[in-house]
């Protein structure tokens, strides 16, 4: 199975400035609570897989300095950390795989997996079965039910020949994230292959539709 370095998009859980659907609901401090948490779940699922599968983790952090993002790092037992930067969505996960291409090339690493801190119900199954549908197929995707993905999957051949195709014409947080994003591949012959449909939690009513 070909090396995989995970990058954990997450945003730091600061009072007011995350979770700011869901914090009309539950208030500031709460939805603060409630993004730390699911930050914690995430990174504990990735660190699981890496006991048992060749993976790196990078966590990719928005809302804080450097040496503040080091420090929570350390915090999270996670070693290598890069700042998302500005920009949407698209151009901070494109600059990821740039950032990171180095590390990559020196480390025989040869696909990349993108995952955010909203998915309370995430497993490392997911993350694993992700893996080994790479091996069959370039892209991956996990629907979720804003109409975005909750995970993407991307492979050697798309990170040296076609990096701008997942991340280009797309409207970012709007309903079709997931149509445009399979769109851009309509004029190539690479393959894709979706994972299991998840809940995203955003606002109140994302938590109770997991009931």
């Amino acid at each position: 199975m070909d090396k995989t370095l995970l990058i954990i998009m997450a945003k730091w859980h600061a009072f007011g400035r995350c979770k700011t659907r869901l914090s009309k609901d539950i208030g500031k401090n709460n939805s603060a609570k409630v993004q730390s948490v699911m930050t914690k779940h995430t990174i504990s699922v990735a660190k699981s897989l890496q006991k048992i599968k060749p993976i790196d983790i990078s966590i990719a952090i928005s809302g804080l300095g450097v040496k503040n993002c080091r420090r929570w790092s350390t915090e999270l037992g996670i070693k290598k950390f890069n700042l998302q930067g500005k920009g949407c969505l698209g151009e901070k996960m494109k600059r990821q795989i740039i950032i990171n291409k180095k590390f990559c090339t020196q480390n025989k690493i040869k696909n990349f997996i993108f995952i955010g801190t909203d998915l309370p119900d995430l497993c490392h199954l997911d993350l694993l079965n992700t893996m080994g549908e790479l091996k069959q197929n370039d892209l991956i995707l996990g629907p979720s039910n804003d109409g975005g993905y909750w995970l993407i999957g991307l492979s050697e051949k798309i990170i040296s020949k076609y990096l701008n195709l997942p991340f280009i014409k797309i409207k970012w947080s709007k309903e079709n994230v997931l149509k445009n994003t399979i769109d851009n591949f309509a004029s190539t012959n690479l393959k894709y292959k979706f994972l299991d449909n998840k809940i995203d939690i955003d606002t109140i009513i994302d938590i109770e539709n997991r009931k």
